[in-house]
């Protein structure tokens, strides 16, 4: 059996419970009938699992890896992102690659956090600003994806200082600086990926509205 610190036990009881009432929203029923769904939550899912099985980081220090969280919320909106992000994690858990022990941390910190914080902004852009392809790319793709994954290094970071595991000082030194040399990628990815999809997939992004973005009128 695994062992669970406090914070970890804490951490794996909210995830549950934030799980059952996202899954409690959640259309299954889409998922079995519409084959474009499918498609687009499992491929996710996949995409997810291979791209954070690539780690890297300081020898000694917590691994890093990129997260991809802010081109999926809004490719498959909040619901469906969360699904997907928690089957990537999950088999990343099951093969070994992330501890069984991490498991609400990681789903709380890597999958809830950031996907929350893109689809609030998505969501703020969305009512209160002009409704311009320009600002749904850069303000709802860019700029997000460098903030989530800053986001979810600060937490990680604190849950490590946290639970005793590392310093603050070793932290700042060897984890949160790497934080600035993966912000601007980290954009430039969800970035990149947000604005190949609505030239050549526009219907498969959930929150693109063509009537919105690109009706001149707007």
């Amino acid at each position: 059996m695994p062992y669970f610190s406090d914070i970890q036990s804490v951490a794996l009881f909210v995830s549950i419970i934030a799980g059952f009432f996202i899954a409690k929203k959640l259309a299954f029923e889409q998922l079995v009938k519409d084959k474009q769904c499918q498609h687009l939550v499992f491929g996710s899912a996949v995409c997810l699992t291979l791209l954070w099985a690539v780690q890297t980081g300081i020898p000694g220090s917590p691994q890093v890896h990129f997260l991809w969280l802010s081109a999926l919320p809004l490719l498959l909106g909040f619901r469906w992102a969360m699904f997907a992000s928690l089957m990537a994690l999950l088999s990343l858990t099951l093969v070994g690659v992330e501890q069984i022990s991490m498991l609400g941390i990681n789903f709380l910190v890597s999958c809830l956090a950031p996907i929350a914080l893109t689809y609030g902004i998505y969501s703020l852009t969305f009512h209160k600003l002009p409704k311009n392809v320009f600002v749904y790319i850069f303000l709802c793709a860019f700029i997000p994806g460098a903030l989530t994954i800053g986001l979810k290094m600060l937490l990680m970071s604190g849950y490590y200082y946290l639970d005793g595991i590392y310093t603050w000082q070793y932290l700042l030194d060897n984890y949160l600086m790497i934080t600035t040399l993966l912000m601007f990628p980290e954009a430039m990815f969800n970035g990149m990926t947000i604005t190949l999809l609505i030239i050549y997939k526009p219907h498969w992004v959930f929150t693109f509205y063509d009537k919105h973005y690109l009706d001149s009128k707007n």
